[in-house]
């Protein structure tokens, strides 16, 4: 899992047919001081997040299919949750 921030959206007039309905969002995967690490990712919205919201995300293929209910579609990553705060201890 990663945390990330959504930076955009991705539309599409034809999609796989499990992802009809679905948004498609761009995340840019986050370090722990909230600071961006690496390259912006596509991945499937589970959870209605939006522009700006720091989210959580799994980037393994079953995980992502699961998360978004359809275990057979195409999919390498899925936001699963929206991150209110991160504490350290």
């Amino acid at each position: 899992m990663i945390i990330a921030r959504v930076v955009g959206n991705v539309v599409a007039t034809q999609k796989q047919e499990a992802h009809e309905g679905k948004k498609i969002l761009l995340i840019q995967p986050l370090d722990l001081e909230n600071q961006p690490m690496g390259d912006v990712i596509v991945a499937l919205d589970a959870v209605d997040a939006g522009v700006g919201d720091r989210v959580l995300a799994v980037q393994e293929g079953f995980s992502a299919m699961t998360s978004v209910g359809h275990v057979e579609s195409p999919i390498d990553a899925a936001v699963v949750g929206i991150v209110d705060m991160v504490e350290f201890a």
